[in-house]
């Protein structure tokens, strides 16, 4: 049972009412009336970014990586760090 097919009646029971339709008569999208009308998303391009590429992206954070486990071994091997 869905309460969008069965609406209370006079005695607060429930009684099966067909779906509302539109001016087109199709169904009514329920969806529409949780949008705001104000509402336009923006395009998600962005021309003035360039893109990195996957193997520099990748690249990067792994010699971050590198870099830091480098620091950590020469901090704690010459017990600058106890």
């Amino acid at each position: 049972m869905s309460l969008q097919l069965h609406r209370p009646d006079a005695a607060g029971r429930l009684e099966p009412r067909p779906p509302a339709v539109d001016r087109r008569g199709r169904p009514e999208d329920w969806r529409k009336a949780l949008r705001s009308p104000r509402w336009r998303a923006a395009a998600l391009r962005n021309p003035e970014m360039n893109p990195t590429s996957s193997v520099a992206a990748a690249a990067f954070w792994i010699v971050l990586a590198a870099v830091t486990f480098g620091l950590l071994l020469l901090g704690y091997g010459s017990h600058f760090w106890h």
